[in-house]
């Protein structure tokens, strides 16, 4: 395996690297005030400002690997997310952000031409959101196949039903897609063909955010995670993807590119948390010296130094793995940098507060954020416990 980057990525590096420290940080605290301001709920002037300029600079769409994006492999597009990842505001700047990625992925893989024309050019244009609603708040959403909303043919229509929740983006009033994962054959012997994936326009008739869910007392606003209510919702025929019983083909493929995507951010994630916690030991005294002297917290940076090269190249790995033998393949390495990775960037956070002592719980730093989004992370795109049994299983499975 060899991660040396190529000198397009390391031009692309210097240029993502840059427009952060020139537009990026400058700006977060504007962020913050604009959203206070305007109401929570509206986007902001300075994102579509930050997001044109990086249009104009041709950082847009790194992410995407076909034609419509910057046709970098995963290897090469793990740096530039890292970078991403150092600010909260950052993807989608660059119309790297989630769930939109993986809309974009899934229509660019599995939707027809019509659907692409509809949907996936106004999202590459940055001039929509979307968002994707499979989890329900009824059953146990670590195993897709529970799902228990209905899509039921009726003529030309399928008509749409069931309930809804951490559906991100849904709040948000650019939000104009849903993708909808339900059931169309619920008899069928095999629980993998049960599932289809619908295209829902959001202000389709019957479709309700009835809240916004916060996490850890964050809403995420403008963008949020909603809970949706689908009641009687119809749809053409030609809004299906792939057709009948293909959905959770669609979420495997969906969520492979997804969970790397949010372990390369957790990397840059945890560099920043690194960086704001070695500045202020070095800025704080006591007992004396300053808090850099202390030994308890030279061993913490240590420990957090090779917990995140540990990850990075794991996470590395996984990426040349998907682009060398594919994302089936690399399922364990999948596997094991969604385990990994977030586990890494909790604990480098809680560190990183401690040294900050009351600080660190405060908003003034960003860092009770990271932990939040860091502890979330557990459970987005499947719980550990999912992710722990398919590598055990695996492990096993080698000395069959």
């Amino acid at each position: 395996m060899e991660f040396a980057y190529t000198d397009k990525v390391k031009m692309l590096q210097e240029k993502v690297g840059a427009f952060l420290d020139q537009h990026v940080y400058p700006n977060e605290e504007r962020y913050e005030r604009e959203l206070t301001a305007g109401g929570r709920w509206q986007p902001t002037a300075v994102m579509e400002e930050l997001k044109e300029k990086a249009r104009t600079q041709g950082l847009w769409n790194l992410f995407l690997p076909g034609t419509h994006g910057a046709g970098l492999t995963n290897l090469e597009y793990a740096p530039l997310c890292e970078i991403m990842g150092r600010s909260k505001i950052a993807p989608e700047v660059f119309n790297c952000a989630a769930p939109d990625t993986g809309n974009m992925e899934t229509l660019e893989l599995y939707g027809s031409a019509a659907q692409k024309e509809e949907w996936l050019v106004p999202l590459l244009e940055g001039r929509i959101r979307s968002a994707f609603a499979m989890t329900e708040p009824g059953v146990a959403s670590s195993d897709a196949t529970n799902i228990e909303s209905s899509i039921v043919r009726d003529g030309d229509h399928y008509v749409l039903n069931g309930r809804k929740w951490w559906t991100s983006g849904a709040p948000d009033p650019r939000c104009k897609l849903l993708i909808f994962m339900g059931k169309t054959d619920a008899r069928n012997p095999d629980r993998h063909r049960q599932q289809s994936m619908v295209l829902v326009p959001r202000d389709a008739p019957g479709v309700t955010v009835l809240r916004s869910l916060p996490v850890f007392g964050y809403d995420d606003a403008p963008h949020g995670h909603g809970e949706v209510l689908f009641e009687n919702v119809r749809v053409p025929v030609s809004n299906i993807l792939l057709g009948e019983g293909r959905g959770f083909e669609i979420a495997q493929g969906r969520l492979g590119p997804g969970r790397i995507h949010h372990c390369m951010r957790a990397i840059g994630s945890a560099e920043r948390t690194l960086e704001k916690m070695c500045k202020r030991v070095k800025a704080r005294v006591a007992f004396g010296k300053p808090i850099a002297q202390q030994t308890v917290t030279l061993e913490r940076i240590a420990e957090a130094r090779i917990m995140i090269e540990q990850a990075r190249l794991l996470v590395l790995k996984a990426a040349y793995m998907m682009d060398t033998v594919g994302n089936k393949v690399a399922k364990a390495e999948i596997a094991m940098i969604k385990v990994a990775v977030p586990a890494m960037l909790t604990k480098v956070a809680d560190m990183a507060i401690q040294a900050h002592g009351g600080a660190g719980v405060s908003n003034d730093f960003g860092l009770a954020f990271t932990y939040a989004s860091a502890r979330t992370l557990r459970l987005v795109d499947g719980p550990d416990e999912v992710h722990r049994n398919q590598i055990g299983k695996l492990e096993l499975a080698k000395y069959n």
